[in-house]
Formats: C-alpha cells, sequence, structure tokens
C-alpha cells in the first residue's frame, strides 16, 4: 500500500475492523519508511450481472426494474412493500450468486413469479401477463387455470 505522505510502497496493518455498513474492511496503516499512519477500505469488487433481453440487447442488471414491475403488478393490492423489497433481495442474491455473468430477462421474471405466485396471485396473473407478453385472452386464461389447479392441490 503506498504512503499517501512519503509515497513509500510498504506498511504494515495496525488495526482492522469491519466498516460502519459491514461492506468494507476498515485497516489502519503505518508506514514503513516514515511510520505515519493512515487508513485504507478493502472491499469486494463486484462485477456487473448483464441481463440479456428478448431482443438480445444486454444491460446491466438493475433491481429497481423489477421492484418497479412489482409495485405495478400489486397496486390497488394489499401487499406490504416489505414484502416486495424481500422478493427483489431474493432474485437480486440468486443473480449476483450466478456462476454466469449474464442472465437471460426470462429466467429472472421466473425467480419474480415463483416468489409471487405465493404472496398474491393477482399480483401473479398481471406481473404474468405483462412479463410472458400474453398474445390474447386465451393465453391469458390458459394462465389462470394453471394457476387455480395449483391451488386445488395444494
Amino acid at each position: 500500500m503506498k504512503c499517501p505522505f512519503c509515497g513509500h510502497l510498504e506498511s504494515k496493518v495496525i488495526n482492522s475492523r469491519p466498516s460502519q455498513n459491514d461492506e468494507a474492511i476498515r485497516r489502519r496503516r503505518e508506514c514503513l519508511k516514515c511510520e505515519k499512519r493512515f487508513t485504507t477500505y478493502e472491499q469486494i469488487e463486484n462485477i456487473p450481472t448483464l441481463v440479456v433481453k428478448k431482443g438480445h440487447e444486454r444491460e446491466p442488471f438493475d433491481r429497481g426494474k423489477i421492484l418497479r414491475g412489482l409495485q405495478i403488478a400489486c397496486r390497488k393490492r394489499n401487499v406490504p412493500f416489505s414484502e416486495l423489497e424481500r422478493i427483489v433481495n431474493h432474485v437480486e442474491k440468486q443473480v449476483q450468486n450466478s456462476i454466469e455473468k449474464e442472465i437471460e430477462s426470462g429466467a429472472i421474471g421466473e425467480m419474480v413469479l415463483k416468489r409471487l405466485r405465493d404472496v398474491d396471485q393477482v399480483a401473479y396473473v398481471r406481473f404474468a401477463s405483462v412479463y410472458r407478453d400474453f398474445a390474447d385472452v386465451g393465453e391469458f386464461s390458459e394462465e389462470v387455470q394453471q394457476l387455480l389447479r395449483q391451488n386445488r392441490n395444494t
């Protein structure tokens, strides 16, 4: 680590502890040449995951897009915001823990639908209708029928 005072490249760590937000390690260091102390922060570099859209364009993963979609699907439904955040957090964690650094938007949509089905079925159908881009009322009806069959089997 380069000393900010004299530019020497060697220092020793005096103290290490997590930062206040637990997203970095705070290290107190001492220069081996001038003996002045300074603080550094070390954090893991996150490589952004790219989402491959239906038209094959790529864009960085954006949890805000998922949250906005859920808010629209849950409009006028009695679904707490904390539940929507829980769904988004779960999906984001799955995406970040994936070995692949590119993920199809369809896979993300399926992750959302899987969680939303147990939270609110009307919101589930609303989200599915946009995400799956139903071409006609028949596809919409089939999704509702499938949901009803699953409810009977549960």
